[in-house]
């Protein structure tokens, strides 16, 4: 339930198209409702203003649709989000729940129900390479879920620095930059040293040897010269998505 869901239900009382009894009834799903293998947090969009999203890894189909049937069952506008999903879960979910679109389409895919209205924030996505797209559709298909319409800038990796030159004006005058980046992740403090906006940088998991699965990139964007730089955990394009969603009205 988010706010303009819980106003509306408060109106329903004062105005009696809704009895106190059957308000008290629907208050009680509130802050969670217990599947049993799930407690499915109904009070996040109250409290942040964005609600649950669901993890596909590790459950199965199956809990996944459930989880997302609950999500949907529950007044307000408030997106649906089934994250990093295989075909299986996808098939599942949108068999129990139709009208999802598929936003990252792949071998882990994002799924979105009720997308947020369009947000006019200017938000801008730049990978260091090709091998980092996935990670970067991903914070893609999360924005749009929010509402935002963001620009992807990719492959812009420090050993072709004149290819993000190129697109200095659109960084420049964007509202907020993630940037994602594996091997040694130094393009977040060069995209960072270039616009005022907030950037957030998302270490990515692809290099080679000391590379450690994205744990230098990680390392070397906490270590970043460039002051007020945000940083997310490995791989995750969802967070830095979200982190977006907050910094922007």
């Amino acid at each position: 339930m988010d706010e303009p869901a819980l106003r509306q239900l408060l109106d329903d009382v004062r105005s009696g198209v809704l009895g106190p009894d059957d308000a008290v009834a629907r208050l009680r799903r509130l802050p969670f409702v217990d599947l049993g293998f799930a407690r499915v947090d109904h009070h996040r969009a109250l409290r942040q203003r964005a609600g649950e999203a669901v993890y596909a890894p590790g459950k199965t189909p199956r809990q996944c649709a459930q989880i997302v049937v609950e999500l949907l069952d529950e007044p307000g506008d408030t997106p649906v989000l089934l994250t990093r999903a295989d075909a299986e879960q996808v098939t599942t979910s949108l068999e129990a729940a139709p009208g999802g679109q598929v936003t990252a389409p792949g071998p882990l895919a994002t799924v979105c129900w009720r997308p947020a209205p369009v947000r006019t924030g200017r938000v801008v996505v730049v990978t260091a390479g090709t091998a980092d797209l996935p990670v970067a559709e991903e914070c893609l298909a999360v924005l749009r879920a929010f509402g935002f319409t963001p620009m992807l800038v990719a492959d812009c990796g420090v050993a072709g620095v004149h290819r993000i030159l190129a697109s200095a004006d659109d960084v420049a005058g964007a509202d907020a930059v993630v940037v994602v980046a594996g091997m040694e992740g130094a393009l977040a403090s060069l995209v960072a040293g270039i616009t005022a906006a907030p950037v957030v940088a998302v270490p990515v998991s692809t290099g080679y040897g000391a590379a450690f699965d994205g744990i230098t990139a990680l390392l070397a964007m906490h270590a970043s010269c460039a002051s007020g730089l945000t940083v997310v955990g490995i791989d995750n394009g969802f967070g830095a998505a979200c982190a977006v969603a907050r910094m922007l009205p």
